[in-house]
């Protein structure tokens, strides 16, 4: 899929096939996937967004309605049956690399990136989010911290399996752009 010779390819944005960005709720996984997207000419998506089309409703909508479980197995599905592009920087929900096989799909198919930030962070970021994300509804402040310091527990070790794992702060589109052009030529 990748070829190191190509170095003039992939500085033009082609050579890099499907790119999966991933990491916890509120890492900026679709804020940069849009940027990485126009930077190499790709297409981006959401996976956030095709499962809520093909449903016809939201995930917290389906959450409610369905529970955790079926969610999870629908996502899945739609990560693994979903017609990609050639090129294309996908944005996955934040507990999908943690079910099923996901994470070594992923990987066999693409390129995966984990934005890593820590807990605080996070919160800071998701606390006026809450009513978007189903489980983070009910916590606030510390709990909020805690509830994220725990999840993330059990998801680093899926999470550490990614092709690069890149400090989100501060983390741009080239930065990510270098990170994929410095790994796929090593």
């Amino acid at each position: 899929m990748l070829k190191s010779s190509s170095d003039n390819n992939l500085q033009a944005g082609n050579g890099l096939g499907l790119v999966f960005l991933i990491g916890f709720m509120g890492s900026g996984k679709t804020t940069l996937g849009r940027k990485l997207a126009a930077r190499l000419g790709y297409m981006f998506m959401d996976l956030d967004h095709v499962f809520e089309a093909q449903e016809g409703m939201t995930i917290g909508e389906y959450f409610a309605k369905f529970g955790e479980d079926a969610f999870r197995k629908l996502e899945s599905k739609v990560l693994q049956t979903n017609k990609y592009p050639e090129h294309a920087v996908i944005a996955t929900g934040g507990g999908l690399p943690c079910f099923f096989d996901n994470m070594d799909w992923m990987n066999a198919h693409g390129r995966t990136i984990y934005i890593k930030l820590a807990p605080k962070t996070l919160a800071d970021r998701l606390q006026n989010e809450k009513d978007e994300r189903p489980l983070l509804r009910e916590r606030h402040g510390e709990a909020l911290v805690q509830f994220i310091t725990e999840k993330l527990e059990e998801r680093e070790p899926f999470y550490n399996k990614a092709n690069i794992i890149a400090n989100g702060l501060s983390l741009t589109a080239e930065r990510v752009e270098e990170l994929l052009s410095f790994k796929a030529t090593s």
